[in-house]
């Protein structure tokens, strides 16, 4: 390894997509300073047969992950809702898959927005104890759901500015990152439940258009 050098060790990376800028530098020093197995060559021959049994298990599974892939994109392209869930920001190929599963067809489930926020646990539950009444994070509910909805949330930001937006103004609220997030979430929670319950995709321009005439866009 050390005889590579450092070009090669950047190519491996980035051929094989290892390339992280919180961890390049991390690699590579691991890299200038490996060094031979000192151990006899009976246990240097096991150590390695054992690296190589194990990168072949890392190949197979990343196979079968990769079929799994193809089948639930092939599943969520053929599903009646992918128009729905596939026009999410920050969602789409990705996590539409996931939220469509967690969310379901049946549309009596959800007969109102609030059903949909409790079951994703966005909605705070508030409780009262003598003088003292105050909110709290709501635990009974679909956690898988929740967690999407917190990664679809913080994705939203990256290709939605108005989400991106909402989310700074709370957070300059004095709001944690978590909190803006599950705000943030809240909203989106919302415009699904009204694109799901009316079988429309969702246009970034149509909301925004919305917005304005609320006159909730500045």
């Amino acid at each position: 390894m050390q005889a590579a050098g450092k070009r090669k060790w950047e190519k491996f990376l980035h051929t094989h997509q290892l390339w992280r800028p919180q961890t390049v530098a991390a690699r590579l020093e691991l890299f200038a300073h490996a060094h031979a197995l000192p151990a006899s060559p009976a246990v240097t021959a096991a150590k390695s047969l054992l690296a190589v049994s194990l990168a072949k298990i890392l190949v197979t599974l990343q196979t079968q992950l990769d079929e799994y892939r193809r089948r639930i994109t092939e599943a969520f392209h053929q599903h009646p809702d992918h128009d729905v869930f596939g026009s999410l920001p920050g969602a789409k190929a990705t996590l539409g898959p996931r939220l469509l599963a967690e969310v379901g067809g049946v549309r009596e489930e959800y007969p109102d927005a609030d059903a949909l926020l409790c079951q994703a646990g966005v909605s705070p539950v508030s409780y009262q104890s003598g003088k003292v009444n105050k909110c709290r994070l709501r635990r009974a509910c679909n956690k898988i759901l929740r967690a999407t909805v917190h990664l679809w949330a913080n994705s939203s930001r990256l290709t939605c500015a108005w989400a991106q937006a909402y989310y700074q103004m709370k957070r300059d609220e004095g709001q944690s990152h978590a909190s803006a997030l599950r705000c943030l979430g809240k909203r989106w929670l919302k415009i699904l439940w009204r694109l799901w319950q009316n079988h429309e995709a969702y246009h970034e321009a149509k909301y925004l258009a919305q917005l304005q005439k609320r006159g909730a866009l500045t």
